[in-house]
């Protein structure tokens, strides 16, 4: 079985719910601040949104709730896929970038956030947002709430800010692979937990050894996860081109 594919993905939720991990979305367990095993599910679709359309049925079939991050760009923003993962009972947030998209002006920065954060408000009451990378500026989106405090604008949480990631384990799969630090410039958290994930079976295993936390954040973006052979090549590839012009930012910002 390849990995990154929507195949691999149901496999990880399989065996995630046989070791009994209940999956909550990031509004849900920010609110509940429960100390159960717990899985978030949260998907970044930085582009691709048929692609999130698709983890969202699979999910959604088998029972599950996860939380879908749309950026604002038109990659990203697509309302017809917007309204299907919600009316599919998924919790939608803003992945922001209002701060690099303002080339740093924080009260234009602003004033974006607001009016973007009501476009996705028509289709879901949004309270949870995570910041998009936004490798290609040098502005870190994250930097606004320096100035700014998110909870006037009615989010209740960001996981880069909310979470407390000595408790719960993160996983991403930014640039194709699991907390690959080397090709990634802001998607990392610091953490007491050292566990080194070379891929999502690597994960299944852990799992079924009962070598993983009692609580987890599971990252990815949609677009890295194919849906048959061909697909998956093309992703591979291009992934692979991307992959080393983010070697050079990272260790340039390194």
């Amino acid at each position: 079985m390849l990995d990154f594919t929507l195949e691999t993905y149901k496999e990880l939720l399989t065996v995630l719910e046989s070791e009994n991990y209940k999956f909550q979305t990031f509004e849900k367990f920010v609110n509940e601040n429960s100390s159960d095993k717990i899985v978030i599910l949260r998907h970044d679709v930085d582009r691709a949104p048929a692609n999130a359309v698709k983890m969202a049925l699979l999910e959604n079939d088998m029972g599950i709730s996860a939380s879908y991050f749309f950026r604002i760009v038109d990659e990203s923003y697509d309302e017809k896929s917007i309204r299907k993962i919600v009316d599919l009972n998924h919790e939608l947030g803003y992945h922001y970038e209002d701060l690099a998209l303002a080339n740093g002006n924080f009260n234009n920065a602003l004033i974006s956030f607001e009016n973007n954060l009501e476009k996705f408000r028509k289709f879901y009451p949004v309270k949870t947002m995570c910041m998009h990378g936004s490798p290609m500026s040098k502005w870190d989106n994250r930097k606004l709430w320096e100035k700014f405090n998110y909870k006037d604008c009615g989010i209740s949480a960001e996981p880069y800010f909310d979470l407390n990631f000595d408790n719960v384990f993160y996983l991403t799969d930014a640039s194709r692979s699991w907390n690959n630090e080397a090709v990634t410039l802001r998607d990392k958290v610091p953490s007491k937990f050292d566990i080194t994930i070379r891929n999502t079976y690597e994960i299944v295993k852990l799992l079924k050894q009962k070598k993983m936390p009692n609580q987890l954040m599971i990252s990815t973006h949609p677009h890295n996860w194919a849906a048959n052979g061909s697909e998956w090549l093309r992703i591979k590839v291009w992934q692979g081109a991307k992959n080393q012009v983010k070697k050079i930012l990272v260790k340039r910002n390194g």
